[in-house]
């Protein structure tokens, strides 16, 4: 593994979504925090920074009204329902424990998933990325769906299994099996170790 050609893509790791007064912070606030999930993204994110490779941050928000929403699934109807996810809310961004640093890429998203309707893969392409590691939540939606989509691209992808988390522990392993049909399950210190060397 190439470093200078590694990215990192941090998903949803916003407040709406990890924190407990996030619109979905009930849902997986509680996994984030007793697995420490958020701490093993930015050890992540320090080292791929630190070995030359690119850390990105998905965000999702709507613009005021929601013009761009489209509440085709529970998900995205109680955001509209319930005034989530606007840009410009303190809730929209990202928590301080994986804040984007200088040098950073950051994004914003109003589907489910990183690459779809984005300039994700033309960034990755100029920047000559070949592997993708992700990190973020949930594990079983936003990330898996991230995940399948970078292999659509042709990217090696791999997921950072203790840099994710589900609404359970039972749905974020499930999907983890999934995945490593298509891809590398690793934890944050085997990459962190392939990264130094």
């Amino acid at each position: 593994m190439d470093p200078t050609r590694v990215a990192v893509i941090g998903v949803h790791w916003q407040h709406d979504v990890v924190s407990p007064d996030g619109l979905f912070g009930p849902y997986f606030a509680d996994q984030v925090a007793r697995h420490r999930v958020a701490s093993y993204a930015a050890r992540l994110m320090a080292a791929v920074r630190s070995s030359g490779g690119l850390v990105v941050h998905s965000r999702i928000a709507f613009r005021p009204g929601y013009p761009d929403l489209i509440a085709n699934t529970p998900a995205f109807a109680t955001i509209g329902e319930q005034g989530g996810f606007l840009d410009g809310d303190p809730k929209t961004e990202i928590i301080d424990e994986v804040a984007p640093q200088v040098g950073d890429i950051v994004f914003t998203h109003a589907r489910l998933t990183a690459f779809f309707g984005t300039e994700l893969d033309v960034i990755l392409r100029a920047r000559g990325v070949k592997t993708v590691l992700l990190t973020g939540v949930a594990t079983n939606l936003s990330v898996a769906g991230t995940a399948f989509e970078a292999v659509n691209h042709g990217y090696r992808m791999a997921v950072v299994s203790d840099a994710c988390a589900a609404a359970t522990d039972e749905m974020h392993r499930v999907t983890l099996e999934g995945i490593g049909l298509l891809g590398q399950v690793v934890t944050t210190d085997v990459v962190v170790r392939g990264l130094t060397g």
